[in-house]
This record gives structure tokens, C-alpha cells and sequence, in this order.
């Protein structure tokens, strides 16, 4: 494949275009792939559809004279800086705070080619470089940190990560449509600080200001400042719930934080794409690879990955507390319509790596595809954060459809042989109270045809724990509810001789969880002779309710107290519940079990 066919990285390719200056110049964390399921490729081509001209710097060193930095000189814009598709810290560190071995989206998986906090790395050396030159924050780390949030590595409250960063401006969330109108401003301003005067009232940004005198309150919600959330963790769960309920909102305020001296100003989210909107996005001319200069360096395994996969929409309203979706894509869902999801599995089809099989046809979860409200009058009132806990909503039309006949008509197109649903599949949509509409929204069809065509032989699903106590802190469906699609899966494969597997994800010292919680976790998979292999040690990752609650020890909506296992050494005895069935774990979980008085689940468990 051809160096032209992608966005230049690097100043020969950018002059064999005929270029002098780019007009925007993208910072990453991640190597390039030239993907939709990249972040930075899809702001790149976005940007390039609208005939602006964008260079990318992917994995700059920063650590030597900064040369990565300054190889294509300053944009005629602005410089676009991402950590990539993962916060930097996650990518970076495990739940126990060590130094990873890898990094999924670097060439042959290395690690070390990023820094802690990329986001604020990459500005703070820009605004020393070019400190005339705007600089936007975008991506997951920037849109999870965009108020002042507790960061788990450093076991502290950091402010809004625009101070940090010095950078000018923020787009939070999905954000082709605010760097659109970002580009637009700043082609029609004669200068960078005409621009960015200009761009103070586009949706879906946040910036910085000296004073709120220019600023128009009349739909604005204030929180409590930086500094008192230093003070008050009751101050931080207040800022929590702001902000989770106004972006549950169809039409949220503005939002206003304190920081010493300074105003920062969120403007509210953007309208929900429309199908034809999201659509173009996935037509751009991606080339689907990664850019060619990786050759040399090995395979990059995030892109591995997702490959010969199709993602179909956007958006979850399954509104978990430990999840980021809800706070950076919406619970609402933007689906891309049949016609051009057709398309690009066609396009897949073509590519030299495609063996016959789609890895997955999904998203955020594999079964909300075209979901909504049917009243959506109701859905503009509504602010809660979740469709479908502690039930499903009687205005939610959950019917499966189009995604039955989506997956019909994949698997008619020459070359597939397989279609697998890697996404998480949501049981709870399958067990509605109302008999009715689960016969009209043909869940338990859709179930069916899941095991019997899209299993791959292993189903995996996110019961994540059988507590209710834990349960109901997580917005997860009760266990029961797991129990029932166990025995409906084992019943299926029976009667039809599957030999398929139901891989079940657990999550081990989520708030709220102690010692005898995983114990009877422990003894559940036991007696559903499971051996875990695939579990999670809880991550508090910024802005979520689940962090709110393990920094804080409260409920921010009962303010009730909260138990967290926050020393390591605690982490890792609530991980080793799941491994219960491995020799070494029986002696330290038995100790442990005497030691908190839970004697009578030794004889259950062993």
C-alpha cells in the first residue's frame, strides 16, 4: 500500500504531497492505524474531508530534543493532541499500579513509547514550542478528565486537565462534529486569538476564562469549585452528580468550575448524530491498515484485533457505574444504517488479512443496535442513567429485529463463512416482566440465533458479580437474571448439541464488595463449575460513579458509606476468590475466611 494513501507522518511524506504547512497537525499516543476504530484516524480524515490539510505526529519522543515535535514546523491552525484510544495511565499501569510489559497499540505491542498523562505531556512541550499556536485536547483522557477528577495512580484530586495542560481548548466525547465547527472558526478568523474568542459558544467543548462577565447564565449549573472539592469529598460527589445527570440529558446546561482564580466552562453535548451523519464517518477513504513505516516493527495488537470487525452503532444506556461510555459516547444510540454497514464489510472482504471470519458486528454492547424511546418526548425529559436498571423502561423499544436480519444479510455477502459477536451481549434485555414484548421484540429469537450461528464455541457475557449489594452499586441486573440465560444457553445447546461454552466476566474489590461477597462469588462459580479465567481487578478510572464511591466511601445518591478494598494487598486477596480453584489459593483463602469471621463458607467452598 501506497505512503500517499494515508495522512503524512513525517515531513518527506507531507512534501511529496506538495504541501509547505499543514493546517492541523495531530499528536497521538498511539502508533497510526489508519482505522475507523481509531480515534485519531477518523478526527484526521474528518478534518481532510472538509479540505483541510492533516499531518499526524504519532508516539513523539519526549524525552530528547523534541525533534518528533517540531518536524513539520507549526499548523497553520492548530495542533490536535490526543493520548490515544485508552487513557494513558490505564494503558500504562495495572489495577495494582505496576508498569505494564505492553502496550497494545504500539508496533510489536512495546511499551515505553508514550508518557504518564500524555495529554498534558504533549501540550506543555507544544505551548513551549509554539506558544501562539492553539492547542486542542481530544480523546478519552481528555474527555474523562475534563473536571476535576480523582486520578488513581497518583491517589489524588487532580484539576480540571485543561490546567494542567495549559491548553486552549477541550472537546469531550465523539468529536467530529465539534472539531468541524472548531475548523470553521478558525478559517474564518484573521487571527488564533480572534478564533478562539469566536468558538465560545460550539457544543461539546470546554475552555478557560479569566472572568464570567462575557458569560450568559441563564443555562448554567455551577459546581462546587476545585477547591472546595479538595476540602470535601461530599463537595465531589455533588460535582459527580451534576455532571453524570447532565450528560444523561437530551438538553444539558452549561457547566461552570472554579479553579483559584479562573472560570472553566463546559458547553453542553452536541445533538445526537443522525444515521446519515455517522454513516459518512464510515465512508471516509480509510485505507484499514496501519501506516507502512511499522512494517519493520512488528505487529500493532490492538489492530490485530479489531481487524475484521464492524462496529454498527454508538452510544449505551446500560448506564454501569464502573463504565466510561455513558460519560464520553451517551446512553442515547446513533446507528449506522444496514446500507452502509453492508459496505464495509465488503470492504473487509477485500483486505489481504480477511480469512472468512468477522471477529464481531457490535459496539459498545452487541445488541442496542437501533434501540431508542418511542415516545421521545419522554426521552427529553429524562435524565436517569441507565434504560434498563433497575428495570427496563416501558418507553424503551429494545426489539432485535433488524439486528436479526442485519446478521442475515452479512452472512449472504461472498466471503464471510463466519460472523462472531465479540461486543458484550446484555441478558438482561432477553428476561423482560412483560411476556408480550419479549415475544414482539423477539429477544429470546435473537438469543437463539446468537448460540446457534455467532458463538465462535464461547459466549461471553458481564454478570461481573452475584452480590446484590454489589450488584445494585454496579447498575448491574440481579444474579438470578444471569442464572436464567445459563440455563437457557445450556438448554439451547443441548437440545441442539453445541458444544459451546457461556464465559462469564467477573470484577473482583468494586465498592461495596468485601471479603464474604467474593467468597460467595467463589462458591457460585463453583456450583456452576466455572473456573474463571477472565476477571477484573477493579480500576477507578476518572468520572465514573463507581470511582466517585471508592474515593469518597459514599453513595453519591444515598450518601450512605461505601466499602472500599483500597490497599493492594486487599486487592489482591479479593483476586485470588476467583482463582479459588487453583492449590495454592486454598490455604491463604481459608486463613482469610477465619480471619473476617466467615468460617461458615469454608465448608461451601472447599
Amino acid at each position: 500500500m501506497e505512503y500517499s494513501e494515508f495522512l503524512p507522518i513525517t515531513l518527506k511524506e507531507m512534501q511529496h504531497l506538495g504541501w509547505t504547512q499543514p493546517d492541523v497537525i495531530i499528536i497521538s499516543g498511539d502508533a497510526y492505524v489508519d482505522h475507523p476504530s481509531f480515534g485519531t484516524a477518523i478526527i484526521g480524515r474528518v478534518l481532510e474531508s472538509k479540505g483541510l490539510k492533516v499531518a499526524i505526529i504519532p508516539q513523539p519522543n519526549w524525552q530528547d530534543d523534541l525533534r518528533d515535535f517540531k518536524k513539520f514546523g507549526q499548523p497553520r491552525l492548530f495542533f490536535g493532541v490526543t493520548a490515544g484510544n485508552m487513557d494513558s495511565m490505564i494503558n500504562r499501569y495495572t489495577a495494582n499500579r505496576r508498569l505494564r510489559s505492553d502496550d497494545a497499540y504500539t508496533p510489536g505491542g512495546k511499551s515505553g513509547f508514550r508518557p504518564d498523562y500524555a495529554s498534558i505531556t504533549y501540550s506543555k512541550i507544544l505551548k513551549n514550542l509554539y506558544p501562539d499556536v492553539p492547542v486542542v485536547l481530544g480523546g478519552i483522557e481528555a474527555s474523562m478528565r475534563r473536571v476535576t477528577h480523582y486520578d488513581y495512580w497518583s491517589d489524588s484530586v487532580m484539576p480540571p486537565i485543561l490546567f494542567d495542560s495549559k491548553a486552549d481548548i477541550l472537546v469531550y466525547g465523539m468529536g467530529e462534529k465539534p472539531i468541524c465547527d472548531l475548523a470553521e472558526v478558525f478559517l474564518k478568523a484573521q487571527s488564533a486569538a480572534e478564533a478562539l474568542e469566536n468558538l465560545k459558544d460550539i457544543p461539546q467543548i470546554a475552555y478557560v476564562v479569566n472572568s464570567l462577565k462575557d458569560i450568559d447564565k441563564t443555562n448554567c449549573t455551577f459546581l462546587n469549585s476545585h477547591e472546595n472539592v479538595l476540602k470535601s469529598k461530599v463537595a465531589f460527589i455533588d460535582n459527580f452528580k451534576i455532571v453524570e445527570t447532565e450528560s444523561n440529558k437530551h438538553n444539558a446546561k452549561v457547566l461552570i468550575e472554579q479553579v483559584e482564580d479562573k472560570y472553566l466552562i463546559i458547553n453542553p453535548h452536541n445533538t445526537l448524530m443522525t444515521t446519515a451523519e455517522l454513516d459518512a464517518v464510515y465512508e471516509l477513504p480509510f485505507t484499514r491498515m496501519p501506516h507502512p513505516k511499522y512494517k519493520t516493527r512488528g505487529d500493532i495488537p490492538a489492530f490485530n484485533m479489531i481487524r475484521n470487525s464492524v462496529n454498527i452503532h454508538r452510544g449505551c444506556f446500560g448506564g454501569c457505574s464502573f463504565c466510561t461510555i455513558s460519560a464520553h459516547q451517551g446512553k442515547f444510540i446513533c446507528s449506522r444504517s444496514e446500507e452502509s454497514i453492508l459496505k464495509e464489510v465488503k470492504q473487509v472482504v477485500g483486505m489481504p488479512y480477511f480469512g472468512g471470519t468477522l471477529s464481531d458486528l457490535g459496539g459498545p454492547s452487541a445488541n442496542m443496535y437501533g434501540m431508542g424511546g418511542q415516545n421521545t418526548d419522554l426521552c427529553v425529559k429524562c435524565s436517569k442513567p441507565s434504560c434498563i436498571y433497575p428495570t427496563i423502561c416501558n418507553n424503551l423499544v429494545f426489539d432485535h429485529s433488524q439486528l436479526i436480519k442485519l446478521y442475515d444479510d452479512v452472512a449472504k455477502i461472498k466471503g464471510v463463512k463466519n460472523i462472531f459477536i465479540g461486543s458484550g451481549i446484555r441478558y438482561d434485555l432477553f428476561f423482560p416482566k412483560d411476556a408480550a414484548k419479549a415475544k414482539k421484540y423477539k429477544v429470546l429469537d435473537y438469543a437463539k440465533i446468537v448460540i446457534a450461528r455467532h458463538t465462535g464455541g464461547r459466549l461471553k457475557v458481564a454478570p461481573e458479580h452475584c452480590s446484590d449489594n454489589v450488584l445494585n452499586l454496579m447498575r448491574k441486573p440481579n444474579f438470578t437474571m444471569f442464572k436464567s440465560f445459563k440455563r437457557f444457553f445450556d438448554k439451547e445447546c443441548k437440545d441442539n448439541g453445541y458444544r459451546w461454552q457461556l464465559i462469564p466476566y467477573f470484577i473482583s474489590s468494586h465498592p461495596g464488595c468485601d471479603i464474604a461477597d467474593m467468597a460467595h462469588l467463589a462458591i457460585e462459580t463453583k456450583r456452576m463449575k466455572y473456573c474463571p479465567e477472565q476477571v477484573q481487578s477493579f480500576t477507578p478510572t476518572p468520572m465514573t460513579m463507581s470511582t466517585a464511591m471508592y474515593y469518597t466511601g459514599l453513595n453519591p445518591y444515598t450518601g450512605k458509606k461505601v466499602f472500599s478494598a483500597r490497599s493492594l494487598e486487599d486487592k489482591k486477596l479479593q483476586n485470588m476468590f476467583l482463582f479459588w480453584y487453583k492449590p495454592e489459593n486454598r490455604i491463604p483463602i481459608i486463613r482469610m475466611l477465619k480471619k473476617t469471621g466467615n468460617e461458615e463458607l469454608i465448608k461451601d467452598l472447599y
